[in-house]
């Protein structure tokens, strides 16, 4: 008869465990997805760079060209993508501040990303073009947007999911930046 009364208990004890579980995964935040970059360089690629008038039609740029040198953000964007365009103008107020911004354009139809960047202005100094995603899958884009502050040495510092506003700038980001430099 002991045993049977222990066996009521078992509901309880699972309940319990899946309680605690359940509670636990709230708690985390969806954003801190760790980078498998983190601290190594950006992977190796040689894109075309998306036309602009600045840029000229055909040309090819490769990471080392790209990220070496100087603290800049790498963002992976998209026509496609609504979150994107929210935050597209705070990336312009980026550029304006002088905050060097490399564009990944995440496959996207070339087209619509032309005319994007001509009428909501191109924060970019380059985007290049990812159509078959080989870059994202590379970095381990899980979606766009994402943002990487990129060191001098090009290595990877700091991956952020989601948009960059000015919250998430300078509470996370700029100071991240600011101590590369």
């Amino acid at each position: 008869m002991n045993k049977q009364r222990l066996f009521l208990f078992v509901p309880l004890i699972v309940f319990a465990g899946m309680a605690i579980f359940f509670w636990r995964g709230l708690s985390l935040d969806p954003n801190a997805m760790p980078s498998a970059l983190l601290n190594k360089p950006v992977p190796a690629f040689e894109l075309p760079v998306l036309p602009a008038p600045e840029n000229p039609p055909g040309l090819m740029i490769a990471n080392q060209e790209l990220l070496k040198g100087r603290v800049s953000l790498l963002n992976v964007w998209a026509t496609w993508c609504v979150t994107c365009k929210q935050e597209h103008e705070f990336l312009n107020q980026l550029k304006a501040q002088g905050v060097p911004i490399y564009g990944i354009n995440y496959k996207d139809n070339d087209e619509d990303a032309k005319t994007w960047l001509a009428e909501l202005h191109n924060p970019y100094v380059f985007s290049v073009i990812d159509a078959d995603g080989r870059l994202g899958l590379n970095l381990g884009v899980f979606g766009a947007p994402e943002t990487y502050v990129i060191d001098k040495a090009g290595v990877v510092r700091y991956k952020h999911i989601g948009d960059v506003n000015q919250d998430v700038w300078e509470k996370t980001i700029q100071p991240i930046f600011n101590s590369l430099k």
